[in-house]
């Protein structure tokens, strides 16, 4: 189960929580980030107080979040090192800008951009085509993207290979939260977790492909997705380090030429 790294936890037991999601020996990061193990036991004991250059080294190659390591320098009585600016600030408008212009250039294929927690920030038009046919009140806001993918009110009874892609979301969301220790995304995949399983049972037969797609049965037709996910590089916002942008392009010949005339259109 992740643990939750609150600011009331020293900063020394948050480091040591840290390395141990890593699967670190205190030896093996101690010779990483080229500091004595007696130093580090001391730090992660509480025995020595960290400095600002030692944690910000520590979270580098313990690859701990932004927002986490906010909180392991306010611990420290250190002043935090990101901002964490809102969406709806003045100062996120050319982020939010660029995000806005990467979706729309996407079309006529489906393109998103979700929060840390899945929540839907942005979508281009075409992703209508996979929406329309889901329960209203999973499209209420905030629109949780992996729950309309496997609520059985959302894609679930569309998704032909649903048992495999619920698979691939649940093991999504334990690398999220092995990465992350986020307690609401493990709150997140005890529900999906939860949902039944699909009645579709309709899987194309053959040999299994090389990277899994998404087959859903749309109004349009069976389609056929394969999807990517990015991120920004080297933000210094909390807000825009947990942005990321799922995009999905099409899996074979038939998909690509649907999307384009319904693009055209």
């Amino acid at each position: 189960m992740p643990q939750d790294t609150r600011t009331s936890e020293p900063a020394g037991q948050q480091l040591r929580q840290w390395r141990e999601r890593r699967r670190l020996s205190q030896l093996q990061l101690a010779l990483e980030v080229e500091m004595s193990t007696r130093h580090l036991s001391f730090v992660e004991t509480g025995r020595a107080q960290p400095s600002r250059d030692m944690i910000i080294r520590l979270a580098d190659y313990l690859d701990i979040p932004l927002r986490a390591r906010n909180q392991i320098l306010l611990s420290a009585g250190l002043a935090p090192e990101f901002e964490e600016t809102g969406l709806s600030a003045p100062e996120m408008a050319e982020a939010l800008a660029a995000v806005e212009h990467l979706l729309k250039a996407h079309e006529p294929f489906p393109a998103l951009a979700v929060d840390r927690h899945w929540n839907m920030v942005a979508a281009n038009g075409a992703l209508a085509l996979l929406t329309e046919q889901i329960a209203p009140h999973l499209l209420v806001p905030p629109v949780n993207v992996l729950r309309l993918a496997l609520h059985p009110d959302g894609l679930a009874p569309q998704i032909v290979n649903y048992e495999q892609w619920r698979s691939y979301i649940l093991h999504r969301l334990d690398r999220d939260i092995e990465l992350t220790a986020d307690a609401a995304l493990s709150l997140l995949r005890d529900e999906l977790a939860g949902y039944p399983g699909s009645a579709n049972d309709n899987a194309p037969a053959g040999r299994a492909p090389i990277a899994l797609p998404l087959v859903i049965d749309t109004v349009a037709g069976r389609l056929s997705f394969m999807t990517t996910v990015t991120i920004f590089g080297t933000p210094r916002d909390i807000t825009l380090s947990e942005l990321a942008l799922e995009t999905f392009f099409p899996a074979d010949a038939r998909t690509m030429q649907v999307l384009r005339s319904l693009g055209g259109a």
